[in-house]
């Protein structure tokens, strides 16, 4: 295995994990958790979802810059030398994140706060927030991974 495939592996994963973590709970653990749980329930569910998988996401946040930027100098010895799709690829990144880090820094505590407190529906409230969210940052996912498939030459 070469060097690049190595980075391209990891870079594939660590995207995975990430925009495949999303789609898994806005499509399919979000509405089992409604149907099947009480509001507070549901929101200490989330709670530890989010603590659990955002642990994973910390870590593609990391590895996908580094693995990317390995995968630059690489293959198209540096950003000048990128196709206008890898320019793509860093800005919508760079937009996931700040959503990810809006979640992570201001919304998350305070649903924390809220299930400490037992104030269900300001933890509900949060929630949809929070969902809001994850629901714009897994389109901006789903629409890198469209680019990085497509590989437009722009």
């Amino acid at each position: 295995m070469t060097a690049f495939a190595a980075l391209y592996a990891v870079h594939l994963l660590a995207a995975l994990v990430w925009v495949g973590g999303m789609f898994f709970a806005w499509m399919v653990l979000r509405p089992a958790a409604v149907a099947a749980l009480e509001a507070p329930q549901r929101l200490k569910l989330w709670a530890e979802v989010f603590r659990r998988f955002f642990t994973w996401v910390w870590g593609a946040v990391v590895l996908l810059p580094v693995s990317g930027m390995g995968m630059l100098h690489m293959h198209f010895s540096g950003l000048e030398g990128a196709p206008r799709y890898v320019q793509i690829m860093m800005g919508l990144y760079i937009a996931m994140l700040a959503l990810f880090l809006r979640i992570q820094a201001l919304l998350l505590p305070e649903l924390r706060r809220a299930i400490d407190a037992g104030d269900w529906p300001t933890g509900g409230n949060v929630l949809g927030r929070i969902r809001r969210v994850v629901g714009f940052n897994l389109l901006i996912g789903l629409l890198l991974v469209v680019v990085t498939a497509l590989r437009p030459t722009l």
